[in-house]
């Protein structure tokens, strides 16, 4: 499964914070954050995910996480 989200993740050290966060929590085949596109969007595949549950994680590191239209 994708996750795709809107995120405020706006720096380098703020994108390695949250990609390594959910790397150790979730264990992902893949995770990045696009800091160039203005939705700051933050793609996360892995065989099962709950996004309410990504979402709250990400809440829970300070920042701002909800699903893209």
């Amino acid at each position: 499964m994708i996750g795709i989200f809107k995120t405020n993740i706006s720096t380098q050290q703020d994108k390695n914070t949250v990609v390594n966060a959910i790397a150790g929590h979730f264990s992902p085949t893949a995770c990045t954050v696009d800091l160039e596109d203005c939705d700051k969007v933050l793609r996360v595949v892995c065989q099962q995910l709950e996004e309410e549950r990504l979402i709250s994680f990400v809440r829970n590191l300070g920042y701002h996480c909800a699903l893209l239209d």
